[in-house]
């Protein structure tokens, strides 16, 4: 056996693995904590208005497990025929035409320009 041959195939990755639906392991538990915020105090106090506040964490963990399903099959689609990370690039200039948060890609198109009129001087080598 060979060293090349015993090289695990996850030390070769460069990507995250799909492990549901087409979503990383860090895309699903991003998912899943948005949910988690999200429906855990609208079940709680739709429970306490019913007297069941016991019900209502059973009610939220059903609501977040579903959100998880749907929006994995949201992402699946927004993801397919894409390379990898670009639903993150555009979300990221998405935010950046909204100013909410600052983008490192240029943004602008047009013409570009070095900034200079006249040759440039060059160094003298014999100096």
């Amino acid at each position: 056996m060979s060293v090349a041959s015993d090289e695990s195939v996850a030390d070769r990755m460069n990507t995250e693995p799909a492990i549901f639906k087409g979503c990383s392991t860090s895309e699903l538990m991003a998912i899943a904590l948005v949910a988690t915020f999200f429906w855990i105090p609208i079940c709680l106090v739709v429970a306490a208005l019913f007297g069941a506040i016991t019900m209502g964490l059973g009610a939220a963990g059903v609501a977040i497990v579903a959100s998880v399903i749907v929006a994995a099959g949201i992402f699946q689609k927004l993801k397919a025929g894409r390379p990898d990370g670009f639903y993150q690039l555009r979300v990221r200039c998405w935010l950046h035409s909204k100013r909410v948060l600052r983008s490192d890609f240029i943004l602008r198109s047009g013409c570009w320009d070095l900034g200079r009129r006249r040759h440039a001087t060059l160094p003298s080598r014999n100096r």
